[in-house]
């Protein structure tokens, strides 16, 4: 069998979908290849689910600011699975005027998940990253048969801020997922509340001043102080008046995505997955790279984020687990060779080596990615 070069990119966010990548790449290094974009639970999971062979389905839900939008999700009839990327409904991506710290819900998700258990599903795969919310997972929750009470028994209104009045959660509507599996994938570690967690963290990246934080904190905390009073969960305990991070509420991720984690642990004992290594699996990368000679994989920076667990370095170190080198291509780097070599990666081509002038490499990201992996294609596939 020829081996072939396994392409699995990441978004060049701005720019360019991974799909789109993963075919500027191949067409640039004039060999067979074989496409597999990928994510790791954040902007464009979906996108790299339908790329991998699953369907996309389209509903109108929620956004995060209340107005009605199309959202979709990616279905596979084999297993009955869903993936779910909360960016689809509730990011920051579908803020149509600003961000709106306060009052930014994830209702909208609870609204793909609910369309998704419809449909049969017996497995959902929810990616956390890049939300306009810190409302713990209560729109989520709202939508899928959950009520969030005053003490007067009305119903809160959306957003973090509005938890401060949360006097019980009423779950005797909440629709049936006993039949199904949740899997978190995520590679956020944050718990919901304190000093690490969604509101003082993540908060500021929302637009929320430190008056804010402090309010949406409160929020968080009555939430997760009265999920366990009234239900049994293990949410945080108060006692004088403190609230104190315990069980699911200072688990790590469950301050991912403003709290959603929470109520994901909390309502659908889900189970959090790290995002890029489940999703490899899910699109069935390992049996892909049995077949290939070389990797090529990368994302639009390559940073110290991308050391945090980000695609490209998910995708080194499940190549090295197959014994096949790897090397990136990506819009500039910031890691040096040695960063690179211990993240699995043998060496790494940015479209900034081609044009220094970033706002062009944006604006021609597409042929100059071909001329970079010709280039890379004459250092490491000599002879072809």
């Amino acid at each position: 069998m020829v081996q072939q070069v396994l392409v699995a990119p990441d978004k060049f966010k701005g720019s360019l979908t991974a799909a789109e990548v993963a075919a500027r790449v191949s067409a640039g290094l004039g060999v067979p290849t074989v496409e597999l974009p990928v994510a790791d639970g954040g902007d464009g999971t979906v996108d790299a689910a339908v790329a991998g062979g699953f369907s996309r389905v389209t509903i109108e839900v929620t956004g995060p600011t209340g107005e009605r939008i199309p959202a979709s999700y990616a279905w596979q009839d084999a297993g009955a699975t869903a993936v779910v990327e909360l960016a689809e409904a509730s990011g920051l991506r579908r803020l149509p005027g600003g961000h709106e710290p306060l009052t930014a819900t994830s209702h909208g998700t609870g609204e793909l998940i609910a369309d998704a258990v419809r449909r049969g599903a017996k497995r959902v795969v929810l990616g956390l990253g890049g939300s306009a919310c810190t409302d713990g997972g209560a729109g989520m929750a709202q939508a899928l048969g959950a009520r969030l009470l005053d003490a007067d028994g009305n119903d809160l209104p959306r957003g973090g801020a509005a938890l401060k009045g949360l006097a019980r959660i009423d779950l005797s509507g909440f629709v049936d997922v006993s039949g199904v599996e949740f899997v978190v994938a995520s590679d956020v570690d944050n718990p919901l509340l304190g000093p690490h967690g969604a509101a003082a963290v993540y908060g500021p990246q929302k637009g929320a001043t430190p008056d804010d934080v402090r309010t949406l904190e409160a929020g968080l905390s009555r939430m997760a102080a009265v999920a366990t009073a009234t239900h049994g969960l293990m949410g945080a305990v108060e006692h004088d008046d403190t609230p104190r991070a315990m069980g699911v509420a200072g688990a790590p991720g469950a301050g991912a995505a403003g709290g959603v984690g929470f109520a994901a642990l909390a309502f659908l004992h889900a189970e959090l997955r790290p995002g890029i290594g489940y999703l490899l699996d899910l699109l069935g990368f390992g049996e892909l790279v049995r077949d290939a000679r070389l990797v090529i994989t990368g994302e639009g920076s390559l940073d110290e984020q991308s050391l945090r667990g980000k695609a490209p370095v998910g995708v080194a170190r499940a190549a090295a687990e197959a014994g096949v080198p790897v090397v990136a291509v990506c819009g500039r780097r910031t890691l040096t060779d040695d960063e690179l070599r211990a993240a699995g990666i043998e060496a790494a081509y940015a479209l900034t080596d081609l044009e220094p002038d970033p706002e062009r490499c944006m604006a021609e990201a597409g042929p100059l990615l071909e001329r970079l992996a010709a280039r890379l294609a004459a250092v490491h596939l000599q002879g072809d």
